[in-house]
């Protein structure tokens, strides 16, 4: 397939990966970029969604471990986050895999557009708080069923679950902003890598082509995470956002018209 490609939409692809990876080191939902860009190629739904994982696998990692190195994020403290996200983005994955390619063509236009809507209008708890909370059972209890809901839409859609994982973490554990995001990249490559195996088994994966988006989405990603250190995520949105809506109105009218 990606043979066929011409070099130039290759290498729009590569801008495209770049500047998602950035994204969804600051912000979270780089996905709404990458997404609609693999469809737009004329690939199959379940196609684009399963080399989206693997080139999204690359900057997960990558983010996760820059928050990691920056002591942003204690892997041992969100055990039972990695155990309900792993079960949900397997439950995902495979009930994606049953939808018709026709059916899920309509409807992920419709998904990036509420995703982007929901960036665009929620609002941004930024606590002071920098302690992580208790262990009660209901830490526990939210552990499991944010994991669980989230890892199950990562899997079954994608767009946007580090920028939902961001604010449920602000919200839930009045986490503050940095160390909020720490918990949205390790989770997210816990859902990325476990539907990207899932989705390798069921063969619904262009490797060349994720393995090519992937380095420039690393290479965004660890741009990313750094600045989003420094600077921090409100000077992307305006931009992320209009972008997110051209390229699904794009799909949605290639779907639907």
């Amino acid at each position: 397939m990606i043979d066929m490609i011409e070099p130039s939409m290759l290498l729009i692809l590569g801008i495209v990966a770049l500047a998602a990876g950035f994204i969804d080191a600051v912000a979270g939902g780089g996905g709404m970029l990458t997404v609609p860009a693999l469809l737009s190629l004329g690939l199959p739904p379940h196609i684009a969604l399963g080399t989206n994982k693997l080139a999204a696998t690359f900057a997960s990692s990558t983010a996760a471990w820059t928050y990691y190195k920056k002591q942003l994020f204690n892997p041992k403290f969100w055990q039972a986050s990695f155990a309900a996200t792993f079960i949900g983005a397997v439950a995902g994955t495979i009930i994606v895999s049953l939808i018709s390619g026709a059916w899920l063509e309509k409807v992920l236009p419709l998904i990036i557009f509420a995703v982007a809507i929901y960036s665009l209008w929620h609002p941004h708890p930024n606590p002071d708080q920098t302690q992580l909370p208790a262990v009660t059972r209901k830490f526990k209890y939210q552990q499991w069923l944010q994991g669980s809901s989230l890892g199950f839409y990562d899997g079954i859609a994608g767009p946007g679950t580090g920028a939902f994982w961001t604010v449920s973490s602000l919200v839930l554990y009045r986490l503050d902003m940095l160390r909020a995001c720490g918990l949205a990249k390790a989770m997210n490559f816990t859902s990325n890598i476990t539907s990207l195996v899932t989705f390798i088994i069921l063969g619904h994966v262009n490797i060349a082509l994720g393995l090519t988006m992937g380095l420039c989405l690393m290479i965004g990603a660890y741009l990313g995470a750094h600045s989003a250190i420094h600077f921090g995520a409100k000077f992307i949105r305006p931009v992320f956002i209009s972008v997110v809506f051209i390229l699904a109105a794009k799909l949605a009218w290639q779907a639907w018209f």
